[in-house]
């Protein structure tokens, strides 16, 4: 494995675990030339996932481009990062186990929204209020007074 610092093309592995509920493998190395230490995560290769936007252009799925839409949400909010980690990993495994390798960013945006409730509800206003691109007031309180609702009738 090439060392990032350094470019050398050797280096040895201090220690191996399996992370993501045993779907990688994360390796601390050491490079044999400047001796710095890095991080490399080992994975199954798999079919990649296309995802359709709006506008019908199309893009490989990115699992960091979701976790960082979930950190932009949750941002200044008191949920640690495995919390959203595992989220992006349900939500990529949940995708990536169905049939269609081609899958609409609406489906995407609304699975997001669908953790983010369960998550936390301002993480989840705030998600919304920028992917349905609220027009007015109106259309704003109408979706908190939904949520409003649906934690009434959870208790």
């Amino acid at each position: 494995m090439k060392c990032i610092y350094c470019g050398y093309e050797d280096s040895k592995v201090l220690d191996s675990r399996p992370v993501e509920d045993n779907q990688a493998i994360r390796r601390r190395r050491e490079c044999l030339k400047c001796s710095r230490r890095f991080t490399t995560y080992e994975r199954v290769e798999n079919v990649p996932l296309v995802v359709v936007k709006k506008d019908g252009t199309r893009d490989i799925f990115n699992r960091n481009k979701l976790l960082t839409g979930l950190l932009k949400a949750c941002e200044k909010r008191q949920i640690s990062l495995e919390t959203l980690e595992k989220a992006a990993l349900e939500i990529e495994r949940e995708f990536m186990n169905a049939p269609e390798r081609e899958i609409s960013s609406i489906k995407i945006g609304e699975k997001v929204m669908e953790k983010l409730k369960d998550i936390d509800p301002v993480a989840y206003v705030r998600f919304a209020s920028v992917y349905r691109e609220f027009k007015d007031v109106e259309t704003f309180m109408k979706e908190l007074e939904s949520l409003v609702e649906k934690r009434k009738n959870e208790k």
